[in-house]
């Protein structure tokens, strides 16, 4: 039940019937706008005043008058001291959710100036606005307000030296049994909190000017590495986190100047322990950052401000992953114009191949690991089925196949970096991830990295979206011509240019079909997301013919095209599911294609035919067959340096190149009617899907046809896996 739910329970608040009214009924049954994003705010705090710090609600009072010298100012809430409130203790002050730093900073400003107006010794404030908490010791006398971990809670006279510990357990009853300290445990969050958090904090990095987006994104990410390294780390109950601001007593009628020094150890303390987990954690994980943290101690505060109250560690992964996502695709696709896949369309594509836990999975442009996520979960939700979910063996399960199966390749070193932190966020398997260009040759990519798990014919899975659209050009990339699809194969029906040459450049898309028939053992499946050109136009046909020698088609789904419409891109694509031949398939189905096309050149005199058709364009046009002379030209020079030969002489040349053009379609249909006769014929399953979810802006649409094809597309696939020889 969470805390608005309990507090309408116990009576503590009310609402009109569509919630857009909120009444205190121990505040006069005050009514305020619920609508309100402060308002929101304002009455959780009100409830964790009473719900998590103890104090009674006859000490609590919202939208107090304030009287500051001339004018009159409302306080959020004041808890008092006293029954009868008199003597106020502490001074709330509440904001949005979506408050800036320079906002915030402000509400400190004014809490601390109600707490200077208001009689009697205040002596603390926290202002907060759910995601950041900030409390304060307020001492009039000195004029000091200093930066604490928390508020007291009700019946605690010391301050404590942090807020959160192993278990939350209290701690220092006296031989009275007074409690002097009671600490909390860290919070699961949901994925709307989550994401409003991860957003906050880079905000709260780049918005001053000093870091540009693209920092921030990498100094958060380091923080959120040491916020999880911290969380993993033994502690007896009782023991307190590290990622936290720590107190540091002031001394009694300090200076201002004292009060600033104490104010700067507790930053340079708080930095200190943080660098220390982000060392521990990199000499564990060299392969995550290898670069130090950059920012200042007063930037890491910031953001600690917004992380330290969560468990990111017991947060449900689901809810952590999309969070993640939320924040990561809508500051990449601002500053990198990466289309990161849609999660119904990797989804849809997981959940219809039989990975297990014993399968080795790959994806060649991992992104930000939203495929190897999925399988990840799909082989944790196999582990359910089996064992309890807190057993050894449920965790060894899915555990073991993170760390050993699981692997990933991006260019781009920043979004392998994400893709490293996402696997971390569900636990593990990020070791496997890898920066480099996925379409190099496997020997240079084990130059690149420690992992020497990227090896051809080793994976039984690869899951896909490679990008589309971009061209690798030779004079760039020296391993163009290594793949077959990188050179421009002779046809058949060519009588003058027999060899193989090299092309001068090919879409990346059309290599790493063949990438990843080379990482595929025999028998492995490979779903990819491609775009419609590759399949149908006709420019392209030598990559279909090729699919057809290396691959047992599977299946086509075609998507809308508004399927990535709200990323950014509008390319029309199909998702290919496909199983690779063995090597005597592959080179069966060459070696009948090769006998085919001699049998039917030999069948129909192509040589000769061709050579006769030659021959007889030249002969006419030596002899100027059908050729009237009306420029009064007598001699054959002269005739052919006239306009109007030239033209007849093209005309002719054009009419016999389309007689052997014709010729040469001629056999191709004959080619493909044959082959379509010798060739094995086996079953493909074909699919068009309208609605996935979503329309063009990315809103739901309440409908997603591929659940529905998911469920025929994976039957199908078990039959194949279980019937068919590869």
């Amino acid at each position: 039940m969470n805390i608005i739910e309990q507090g309408i329970q116990q009576g503590y608040i009310a609402f009109d019937e569509d919630r857009k009214n909120i009444y205190y009924p121990h505040q006069n049954n005050k009514r305020r706008n619920y609508n309100n994003p402060e308002e929101k705010v304002q009455a959780e705090t009100y409830l964790n005043l009473i719900f998590s710090y103890g104090y009674p609600i006859e000490r609590i009072q919202q939208f107090v008058t304030v009287t500051m010298a001339s004018t009159t100012k409302e306080a959020d809430i004041i808890v008092y001291n006293d029954d009868d409130c008199t003597q106020p203790l502490i001074v709330v002050e509440c904001k949005k959710e979506e408050v800036s730093e320079q906002e915030f900073e402000q509400a400190i400003k004014q809490a601390s100036s109600y707490a200077y107006a208001l009689s009697g010794t205040v002596k603390y404030l926290w202002v907060t606005s759910k995601i950041k908490n900030e409390s304060f010791l307020v001492d009039k006398e000195s004029d000091i307000v200093q930066t604490i971990p928390d508020i007291p809670r009700y019946g605690i006279t010391e301050i404590q030296k942090y807020k959160y510990a192993k278990g939350g357990r209290q701690e220092n009853e006296t031989p009275d049994n007074e409690i002097k300290q009671k600490f909390f445990e860290l919070k699961q969050v949901s994925e709307e909190d989550l994401t409003k958090a991860f957003k906050q904090a880079h905000n709260a990095l780049w918005a001053g000017g000093q870091l540009n987006p693209s920092e921030a994104f990498d100094e958060l990410d380091k923080l959120i590495f040491c916020k999880i390294w911290d969380e993993r780390k033994l502690r007896k109950p009782g023991e307190p986190y590290d990622f936290q601001v720590f107190n540091e007593p002031i001394p009694k009628k300090a200076t201002k100047e004292q009060k600033k020094k104490i104010e700067q150890k507790i930053e340079n303390d708080l930095y200190r322990r943080v660098l220390a987990i982000y060392e521990e954690g990199k000499k564990k994980d060299p392969e995550v950052f290898k670069d130090n943290i950059r920012l200042n101690a007063t930037k890491v505060k910031t953001v600690v401000g917004y992380l330290e109250s969560i468990n990111l560690g017991d947060t449900d992964l689901d809810s952590k992953g999309k969070a993640f996502e939320t924040f990561m695709g809508s500051y990449f696709r601002g500053d990198f114009g990466q289309y990161f896949t849609p999660r119904t369309i990797v989804k849809f594509i997981v959940s219809c191949l039989p990975i297990t836990n014993d399968s080795k999975v790959l994806d060649t442009s991992c992104g930000s690991g939203g495929f190897l996520l999925y399988a990840l979960d799909k082989v944790r939700n196999q582990a359910s089925e089996y064992f309890s979910e807190n057993s050894i063996e449920h965790h060894r399960h899915w555990h073991d196949f993170a760390e050993k199966k699981l692997f990933g390749i991006e260019i781009n070193e920043q979004i392998a970096r994400t893709a490293k932190m996402n696997m971390i966020l569900h636990d593990d398997g990020h070791t496997n991830v890898i920066t480099s260009d996925g379409l190099l040759s496997v020997d240079t990519i084990q130059q690149n990295t420690e992992n020497k798990e990227f090896k051809y014919e080793t994976f039984d899975f690869i899951i896909t979206n490679p990008p589309f659209g971009s061209s690798v050009k030779q004079s760039e990339k020296d391993y163009l011509h290594e793949y077959t699809l990188g050179n421009k194969q002779a046809s058949w029906l060519d009588t003058k240019n027999t060899k193989t040459t090299g092309r001068n450049n090919q879409s990346t898309e059309v290599l790493f079909i063949e990438q990843c028939h080379r990482f595929l053992e025999q028998g492995g499946y490979m779903a990819i997301v491609l775009p419609d050109g590759v399949l149908t136009n006709s420019s392209l046909q030598y990559v279909r013919d090729n699919i057809e020698d290396w691959f047992r088609i599977i299946a086509v789904v075609s998507m809308p095209q508004t399927a990535f419409s709200h990323t950014g891109a509008g390319v029309k694509s199909s998702v290919l599911f496909l199983r690779k031949w063995s090597v005597e398939t592959t080179e069966k189905y060459q070696t009948l294609k090769t006998d085919l096309q001699e049998q039917i050149k030999q069948e129909n005199n192509y040589l000769k035919e061709v050579e006769r058709i030659e021959q007889e364009k030249k002969d006419t046009i030596k002899n100027h067959t059908g050729f009237e002379n009306t420029t009064g030209e007598t001699d054959k020079k002269s005739i052919q340096a006239t306009e109007i030969f030239k033209e007849w002489k093209k005309e002719i040349s054009d009419q016999y190149n389309q007689q052997i053009n014709d010729f040469k379609e001629d056999l191709t249909d004959q080619y493909t009617a044959l082959k379509q006769q010798q060739i094995s014929d086996y079953q493909i399953f074909m699919a068009i899907a309208e609605d996935i979810g979503y329309d063009a802006t990315g809103r739901a649409t309440g409908n997603n046809e591929l659940e529905y094809i998911s469920q025929e597309l994976t039957r199908f696939i078990n039959h194949i896996d279980k019937s068919e020889k590869i």
